[in-house]
């Protein structure tokens, strides 16, 4: 929230926009691969998927006044679960049960961050939510006399939401330097149409509807974020942050949700460290070292237990030649346990991202061809 740079794109903060080069443009666009292991010390199950990340870019309008937009994934909705259960009651006999996801939000974001003085800077985003969820819920019978169940649902949502920032830079002695910020995503109630159907059916295709809900002017409440963050560190060498996050996500209205997410309060730390960057001979000088961590409340609710969350990073950004673009990497650990094992499995989720950071002089008039 207190980091500002003039290659690097800080959505969360719009205020940091102001920090963008004259005549520079920026071009960020990044992708992930996660892996989540559950395991209850007796049994384990493994799965993995491959997202796209962000799509970000920026370029200033004046010295002190930039620019930046993209799109960013909100949410993802792909699952897809299927388990034989075993009831051991001859009325009732075995089943398959399976549930399955698809679909996501998105957020499509423009702002602008300005610099008010030689201190304060403050920024606004204008974010635009769309998507659709789906959820399907199906329990097939082994018994061909007791009907089978398929209980369907979608949820689509849409709406226009803005974020403010604010931050204060002060310039120390010997190039050091301390950051503040803050940030506010404001709270939204988002247009949104929502449809369940439930069916019964036999293997001899007599179908039944159950219930039918529809709602074409269903309104979903999103509450915001506000985030406060500092940082200090010496120029083209060193900076070290940390933020706190809060989220009253037990206010929140979805379709599917009650009595299931709780408030959240998350503190995140990181440290960045370059041994040279305008080294001409070692190209290891010149590379970003990046560690990081966080800790607090998932805002899930399971069995009654909420959620505790921590997890670390570890990063680089690789230079490329003759240039101030690059390429990030990193790996990231992230674990979500409940208080015992005997109310949730721990769930470790490991990832893996790389993103391409394009540094560009435009807008020059050439004096010479």
């Amino acid at each position: 929230t207190a980091f500002r740079s003039n290659n690097t794109i800080y959505s969360s903060n719009p205020a940091s926009y102001s920090s963008l080069d004259t005549n520079s443009f920026v071009f960020d666009f990044g992708i992930d691969y996660g892996r989540c292991i559950l395991s209850d010390g007796s049994s384990k199950y493994t799965s993995q998927d491959m997202n796209f990340d962000h799509l970000v870019m920026g370029f200033p309008l004046a010295k002190g006044w930039g620019v930046g937009l993209g799109v960013v994934p909100l949410s993802s909705g792909f699952y897809n679960v299927s388990e034989t259960v075993v009831t051991g009651d001859a009325a009732i006999g075995d089943y398959i049960s399976s549930h399955s996801g698809s679909g996501g939000f998105t957020n499509l974001f423009v702002g602008s961050g300005i610099k008010l003085n030689k201190n304060f800077s403050a920024g606004v985003n204008m974010t635009v939510l769309f998507g659709q969820i789906n959820r399907s819920n199906l329990f097939v019978f082994n018994d061909l006399n007791v009907f089978d169940n398929n209980t369907t649902e979608s949820l689509q949502m849409r709406g226009i939401n803005f974020s403010y920032g604010l931050q204060y830079t002060a310039s120390l002695k010997n190039d050091y330097f301390l950051n503040a910020g803050v940030s506010l995503n404001s709270n939204k109630y988002y247009n949104a149409k929502y449809e369940q159907l439930s069916l019964k059916y036999t293997a001899y295709n007599t179908k039944d509807t159950i219930s039918y809900v529809s709602n074409n002017s269903e309104k979903v409440y999103i509450p915001g974020t506000l985030r406060a963050g500092i940082s200090v560190g010496k120029k083209n060498k060193f900076t070290t942050g940390i933020d706190y996050e809060v989220t009253n996500w037990s206010q929140a209205k979805i379709p599917g949700l009650s009595g299931t997410v709780a408030d959240t309060r998350t503190v995140r730390f990181g440290m960045e460290y370059i041994p040279d960057k305008f080294s001409n001979y070692s190209f290891f000088k010149r590379i970003e070292y990046r560690i990081g961590g966080h800790t607090g409340n998932n805002y899930l609710i399971i069995n009654g237990d909420q959620l505790k969350e921590k997890g670390a990073s570890i990063g680089l950004g690789l230079p490329l030649r003759r240039s101030l673009s690059k390429i990030n990497v990193y790996l990231d650990y992230t674990q979500n346990s409940g208080s015992s094992e005997s109310v949730l499995p721990a769930e470790n989720y490991y990832s893996l991202g790389i993103s391409l950071n394009l540094y560009d002089f435009w807008f020059i008039k050439r004096k010479y061809d």
